[in-house]
């Protein structure tokens, strides 16, 4: 059974950091490339980062750059997603997402709420 489980969210002060993690299971974590996004309320849901399967190459998303990094432990199946210099704009959920040619699969989400 494919799971991807995303913890970590929380509620933070605007400056403040928090790190995502997404743990995944019942596929070969390792070779696929994984992808973080997150939908603010009445929004689309947006694109993030995304981290190759090899932890390699890794690619961001303009509004995030330079605040957030994505990284990959293949043997612990998880991914992660370090987000520091929060701002209130980077309220939303956060899903990770599980890429490869042959399928997809996302995770159920967890809540980031940045707020004085």
């Amino acid at each position: 059974q494919v799971q991807l489980v995303e913890s970590g969210g929380g509620s933070v002060q605007p400056g403040g950091s928090l790190r995502l993690s997404c743990a995944a299971s019942g596929f070969t974590f390792s070779a696929y490339d994984m992808t973080w996004y997150r939908q603010a309320p009445e929004k689309e849901r947006e694109w993030v980062a995304t981290i190759a399967n090899t932890g390699a190459p890794t690619a961001y998303a303009d509004s995030v750059k330079g605040r957030f990094t994505i990284s990959r432990v293949n043997v612990k199946n998880t991914v992660y997603l370090q987000m520091n210099s929060l701002k209130p704009e980077d309220t939303a959920v956060y899903y990770c997402k599980a890429n490869s040619p042959g399928a997809s699969y996302w995770g159920q989400g967890t809540q980031v709420t940045v707020s004085t």
